[in-house]
């Protein structure tokens, strides 16, 4: 069973780890735009305007998700512990 300080480290880690991630996929989209946009219009048949919005809106989802189901929780706990 989880106890409290279990599940605070769960969520710490998770968090760190999934900002991370998203600082590296913002990060190669930024440097790396033409490569990427190459490997993704020949896999998809996408114009590059598309791809930019589906970048962007990646993103931001993965941010917010990253935000409610990590950070918030992970705060909510702190503060309860």
């Amino acid at each position: 069973m989880f106890t409290l300080e279990t599940l605070i480290a769960f969520l710490g880690w998770s968090t760190l780890i999934n900002f991370t991630f998203l600082l590296m996929t913002t990060l190669a989209i930024m440097f790396l735009r033409e490569p990427i946009i190459k490997i993704h219009t020949e896999l998809f048949n996408l114009n590059k305007e598309d791809l930019g919005r589906a970048y962007f809106n990646y993103i931001a989802l993965y941010k917010i998700l990253i935000i409610v189901f990590n950070l918030v929780p992970y705060v909510a706990l702190k503060i309860l512990s």
